[in-house]
Formats: C-alpha cells, structure tokens, sequence
C-alpha cells in the first residue's frame, strides 16, 4: 500500500512493484491522476482518494485492502511550504504538519494494527535529508517537520519490533520530480547532487528489501549537511528557507 501513491515517488514506487507482480493499493488525493496511466487499468491495482490528514479515511482504506493482510505500507505523502510561502498563507504551516507528522502518525496506526495481527510486516516513511538538519532559531518548518517524520520512524521501530514489524526511514536528498521542478520554475539542475527519480527509486527498493532502520543518500549530501549543523548559528541562519 502506497499513501501517496499517485504522482511522483509514490507513483514510481507502486510501478516498481506492479513490475514484481505485487497486489497494490495506491491513495492519494486525487486517484484520478492514474486515469491514463497504465497503472490505473491493472486488475492488481486498487486505488483511493484520500487526504492523509484524515484519520477516518485512512482508517478505511487500510481496513478494506488490509483485510487480506498488508506486507508493506509506504508513506510517500508530503507538504512543502518555504518562508516566503508561509508568510504569505500561514495556513500552509498547520497543513504541513497535519500532513508530514499527524498523517505519518495516521497510517502508521492504522497499518501497524493489521500488522500486528498478522504477526509480519514492514512501515516505511519517505523523509528528507532536511530533517537531518539540526534545529536553530529561523529554522525552517518543514525541516522540523522531517525531523519528527524521522523520530516517529524511529519510535514505532522500537515499539513494534516485538512483533515482528519493520521501520524503515527513506531520506533522500534533491529528486528530479516533477513537483520538485514545479518549485524551482520548471528546472532543478540547480540543485545540489540532483538524482533522477529512477536512480532514488532504485536506492529506495534496496533499503526496503534489505529491511534496513534508515537509508540516507546521496552520500556527498549527507556529509555537507553534517558539514553545515557544525557551523557557528551565525552562518546557518544566512541559509534561506
């Protein structure tokens, strides 16, 4: 089960596995984004249109396709709002949470109950490698908001060891989607150690295969941000949100 499975990662994710023969239920806002993708005229495939907000309807949609037991969740939904976006709608602040930490929360619940009955089974959370980040006043708020993806992933990964279910934290750095290049006006070359949504797919696979606690990458990356949480606070503030 893929949240967030109709565009971008998710989507990328769920073909992988429709390629494996997997049995797939993709949710998303929207599931009319499949209409015209080969993924919405496969019999494997079911889809739901739900806002991960939603503790009901997570609720439901895990119930109904878990009801013949969930090998893998995958939490691929997101919100991003930068500071200039913030100031100018501050209610994009309380969606970003509700959605990056209060909806991970949601499906979680919701797919570790059928899990535990089941007595198997794997969570996953796309993070980010922002939330690697460390806090520092003018920190920005969806780096906050990956930060506590992460610790939630690394919550339930203690809680439901006993019972046999796996956590696994994915963070990426830049990916080449198309919402990234809707943000940065129709081009990410921009951006640092950019990879292609292919390359990222095929990283995010080996971890979940592999059952691994967290996979961070790029490597080059991950190491500038270990680089820049050792800057004095002076210098990290200079870097735009």
């Amino acid at each position: 089960m893929v949240i967030g499975g109709t565009s971008g990662i998710g989507l990328a994710l769920a073909q992988h596995y429709a390629d494996r023969g997997a049995e797939l239920a993709l949710c998303g806002r929207d599931a009319g984004r499949l209409d015209g993708h080969p993924l919405g005229r496969d019999p494997r495939v079911r889809a739901w249109s739900l806002d991960i907000r939603d503790r009901d309807a997570v609720e439901r949609a895990v119930r109904d396709f878990g009801a013949g037991g969930i090998d893998v969740l995958i939490v691929t939904a997101g919100q991003y709002a930068d500071a200039a976006g913030l100031a100018h709608s501050p209610a994009l602040g309380p969606a970003l949470v509700q959605t990056n930490i209060a909806g991970l929360v949601h499906a979680f619940e919701a797919a570790a109950a059928v899990m535990r009955r089941q007595g198997h089974g794997q969570l996953v959370a796309v993070a980010s490698i922002a939330g690697l980040l460390k806090e520092y006043e003018g920190g920005s708020l969806y780096a906050a908001s990956k930060r506590a993806a992460i610790a939630i992933c690394d919550t339930y990964r203690k809680a439901l060891a006993p019972y046999g279910i796996a956590v696994t934290t994915l963070v990426p750095g830049y990916v080449d989607t198309a919402r990234l290049r809707e943000l940065n006006g129709g081009d990410a070359s921009a951006k640092p150690f950019l990879m292609s949504e292919q390359a990222a797919v095929a990283r995010m696979v080996e971890a979940i295969d592999a059952r691994v606690a967290r996979r961070v990458f790029p490597l080059r990356l991950h190491l500038l941000v270990r680089l820049f949480n050792l800057l004095p606070l002076r210098l990290r503030r200079l870097r735009k949100k």
